[in-house]
């Protein structure tokens, strides 16, 4: 199978790395208590900041978090699982976007760690189902509420990876929420063998 695997909240465990730094910058460095909603993935969302504010978070936060966050419990293990099973493994996530000097420093990380194991890489991708059409995507992995709607809605096969405060979302054929990568293993293994 082709396999989509988003990076953010996916493989890296950065989107908590996220909220505690955002947390502090809206505290410490702002003075302030902006939060809008705490279930909002992006912290561009979650609070009520200028896009100043935001380029001061990005500037003061954003490489420090990248190389501070750890990989997620099980991921690693089983993207190579994935991998040596025979699976095709597609990168695609919107890193590199808001910082493209971002690409680099994770691209060093995952050869550092042995895990530059991907077949194809897309970085700062915003319109996901685009390249998960074009590349034939069997199931996608990502973290993001409104992406795996928006992907399930091409009828492809979708991991809603939640493992922060966020947004229900409900299941049906093309949309499994789960809470972690054994569960995804058994779940892919589940459909491989149909």
């Amino acid at each position: 199978m082709k396999i989509g695997i988003d990076l953010d909240g996916v493989v890296f465990d950065s989107e908590k790395e996220f909220r505690v730094y955002s947390e502090l910058y809206d505290m410490i460095d702002l003075k302030q208590n902006s939060k809008r909603d705490n279930r909002e993935l992006k912290f561009q969302n979650r609070f009520n900041w200028s896009q100043e504010e935001i380029q001061g978070f990005l500037k003061k936060y954003h490489k420090q978090i990248i190389l501070e966050s750890n990989f997620m419990p099980g991921a690693k293990r089983v993207l190579n699982l994935l991998k040596k099973d025979g699976h095709t493994l597609i990168l695609i996530t919107a890193r590199g976007g808001l910082n493209k000097d971002m690409i680099k420093v994770t691209e060093e990380r995952l050869k550092e760690n042995n895990m530059d194991i991907f077949d194809k890489y897309y970085w700062a991708t915003e319109n996901k189902d685009e390249v998960c059409i074009k590349e034939h995507v069997d199931i996608m992995i990502d973290d993001f509420c409104e992406k795996c709607k928006s992907i399930a809605n091409q009828k492809i096969k979708t991991i809603y990876l939640k493992d922060a405060p966020s947004y229900d979302l409900k299941e049906n054929e093309y949309i499994k929420v789960l809470y972690n990568w054994g569960e995804i293993y058994r779940y892919i293994n589940e459909i491989d063998m149909k």
